[in-house]
């Protein structure tokens, strides 16, 4: 038996799957590898290689709906999109710069399975949100299909809420059906100049209350601030993005701006320098060059509020900025192997929250805790559904905790 499985159809999925099981071998789930390092090493004996399942299954613009084989890369269906002016609305990010891969290998299995979003999270969701239905192999062997390809069906919603966020830990994805939107006529972003931390989340707090219906929110200190596009200087920058058709995002960037005066002063970027601004912020641009890539990365989701308070409590020496109105927080922390896990949990448990090490050593991810540790009752619970999907542990075993 080789060491990858590269099945062409998904009852070529099923049969791996089944032989896996009748072998005692270990499957690693993947499609083009672009997240593999995310998470702790693989604890495989074979890779499944689901990247020859690729295609569009169905797509009908007016029924805001798309369906397509798991490894379909993610840039031929935004391209797809795009020539129909629609898009998706949790503009998930690329890992592949940032885990030093290339640009544009994703797949939409990958998509769901990371349950990734974008600067619009805070609007519109993550891509849960908007997974409407699925075709799945369990660690059984069993082929299960879900959900249904019409946006108001909502039958199996909550296997697809099961799936979002596995990392391939409880069945491989064959097909998945996902809701898409109408793309935006224009955008413009107002930016806060030179404010701290502090004060940026409580402008930030501010816009997301009015009625200006802020579709994406983020402040860049002034030591990453140069990495980004579309800035006009590298002073720490505070940026609210605006949405919709032209009439309204003018009228909603003045009221806007008149709202921020208060907090420092006050640019705004057109519609091309707000484009290539939040696409830095997607991509996570300042820690995706070869240099940041030798820092650990972490990912911090908290409160929007409290981000900054987070952020105090971690070394100086780190670098960061905050996306999702200061909810999520990248941290890059000194270069070396060493994440100082200890020290990024603890300032997270003051708060609240969770912390993810996207990036370190296979050596470190090993030893530390890369998903934020779960309270026993919720650990139980994770290995109750573990069991009823994958009792045997066939499918990427132990990438999200030890033992599971």
């Amino acid at each position: 038996m080789p060491d990858i499985l590269k099945p062409r159809d998904a009852k070529e999925v099923e049969d791996a799957v089944r032989w896996a099981l009748s072998h005692d071998k270990a499957l690693e789930v993947a499609g083009h590898g672009t997240k593999r390092a995310i998470g702790r090493p693989s604890q495989t004996d074979i890779t499944l290689d689901l990247s020859g399942l690729t295609g569009i299954t169905l797509y009908e613009p007016a029924e805001l709906v798309l369906s397509a084989r798991a490894g379909t890369p993610l840039a031929d269906i935004e391209t797809l999109l795009e020539k129909n002016n629609q898009e998706l609305a949790f503009e998930p990010m690329d890992y592949g710069p940032l885990l030093g891969g290339e640009a544009g290998q994703g797949t939409i299995g990958g998509v769901i399975a990371a349950n990734l979003a974008g600067p619009r999270r805070i609007k519109a969701g993550a891509a849960r949100d908007h997974f409407l239905g699925v075709t799945a192999v369990t660690g059984r062997a069993d082929t299960i299909k879900s959900g249904g390809r019409v946006v108001k069906n909502v039958t199996g919603y909550d296997m697809c809420k099961v799936l979002a966020g596995s990392w391939g830990t409880l069945a491989a994805m064959t097909d998945v059906t996902i809701k898409v939107l109408p793309r935006a006529e224009t955008q413009a972003t107002v930016l806060v100049e030179g404010l701290d931390d502090a004060r940026a989340c409580a402008a930030m707090a501010a816009a997301m209350g009015s009625s200006c219906d802020v579709s994406a929110a983020a402040h860049l200190p002034d030591h990453v601030a140069s990495y980004f596009d579309g800035l006009p200087n590298a002073e720490a920058a505070t940026a609210l993005r605006l949405e919709g058709v032209a009439p309204s995002v003018k009228h909603r960037k003045e009221v806007l701006a008149a709202l921020m005066k208060p907090f420092g002063k006050v640019a705004l970027l057109d519609e091309k320098e707000s484009r290539a601004l939040w696409r830095s912020v997607r991509q996570v641009k300042p820690f995706a060059s070869e240099a940041s890539r030798q820092r650990p990365l972490w990912r911090i989701s908290t409160a929007p509020a409290r981000g900054h308070e987070v952020a105090a409590a971690i070394t100086p020496a780190a670098q960061m900025f905050y996306d999702w109105a200061g909810g999520l927080i990248w941290v890059a922390m000194p270069y070396g192997d060493e994440p100082d896990a200890a020290s990024i949990r603890e300032a997270v448990a003051s708060v609240g929250g969770h912390a993810t090490l996207v990036r370190a050593s296979a050596s470190v991810r090993a030893s530390a805790d890369v998903f934020q540790p779960q309270e026993p009752a919720l650990a139980a619970l994770s290995k109750r559904v573990k069991d009823a999907f994958d009792p045997k542990g066939v499918l990427n075993p132990g990438r999200m905790a030890a033992g599971v």
